[in-house]
């Protein structure tokens, strides 16, 4: 009897020493577990909720409340125009949609510049901003960046034309970091380099005036500006003699040393004879 208790007490002590390091070796676990979010936390930085599309939505579509959902995202690195209140997103009232301007894969941030306001189209008239016309540009592959300017992009244009006076055709930039709202009649591009016949761009009335006069009487053409590119660009203009190097050159006429003569009768023999001249 005294020996089944003696074993007793050695498999519970067994049993309490494997439970208390069991729960130690859980404990430790736990408290690595909080550190490493606790450090993790401190890199992320706090986080908010956003919403996004849940499956991929493309140009001229509808989104609707079915479309959207809302995911944690870092306030630190938080796109601008992002949605986080149902409310401004669909506001409370209005009955009329938003449309998708520019083509946003799953799970991506929902931006204000992404999508139109409620109830407007996602045609050319929603993308011109109060003040601005928008103004189409005749290219071909070589004038177009060989098809792959894609609406959003900004461009250089250059005109070359003949102008009076110059003996030859002269190349201007005359319009700098001019935004493309369209490429052939289509808002917005699905990918691939597409040669382009038409690029229609947005600009003020002033440009607009500029630019059908320059489209009159010479020939444009585009330069696609880097992304993010905000350096302002100077007046440019070259000829065909800057473009050559060619050096003018000056003529100096040299006016021929006068010489004065006197008639003289020898006879019946006329001499001239050379006299200073007195004036």
């Amino acid at each position: 009897m005294r020996g089944m208790f003696g074993l007793v007490l050695v498999a519970g002590v067994a049993l309490a020493g494997s439970a208390v390091y069991m729960a130690q070796g859980y404990i430790g676990q736990t408290q690595t577990q909080l550190e490493q979010e606790r450090q993790l936390r401190e890199k992320v930085g706090p986080i908010t909720q956003v919403y996004v599309v849940t499956k991929t939505k493309n140009y001229g579509e509808e989104l609707t409340p079915e479309d959207v959902q809302l995911v944690y995202w870092p306030q630190n690195s938080l796109p601008e125009g992002v949605f986080m209140d149902e409310a401004k997103l669909f506001p409370t009232g209005i009955k009329e949609s938003r449309y998708i301007l520019r083509q946003m894969d799953k799970f991506e941030p929902i931006l204000a510049t992404k999508v139109t306001d409620p109830g407007q189209g996602a045609g050319l008239t929603g993308q011109i901003a109060k003040g601005m016309r928008a103004f189409a540009i005749k290219v071909d592959v070589a004038s177009g960046v060989s098809g792959f300017v894609q609406p959003g992009d900004r461009v250089d244009v250059y005109w070359t034309g003949a102008v009076d006076g110059t003996g030859g055709e002269l190349t201007r930039l005359i319009e700098s970091s001019t935004r493309i709202i369209a490429v052939d009649q289509q808002s917005d591009a699905l990918g691939g380099a597409m040669v382009a016949r038409t690029v229609t761009v947005a600009a003020t009335p002033e440009q607009v005036a500029r630019l059908a006069q320059a489209q009159a009487t010479g020939r444009l053409a585009l330069s696609l500006v880097g992304s993010g590119d905000d350096s302002i660009t100077g007046t440019i203009e070259v000829n065909s003699s800057a473009l050559l190097n060619i050096q003018k050159q000056e003529v100096v006429q040299v006016e021929a040393e006068k010489v004065c003569t006197i008639i003289q009768r020898n006879g019946s023999e006329r001499v001239e004879v050379p006299i200073p001249c007195t004036n």
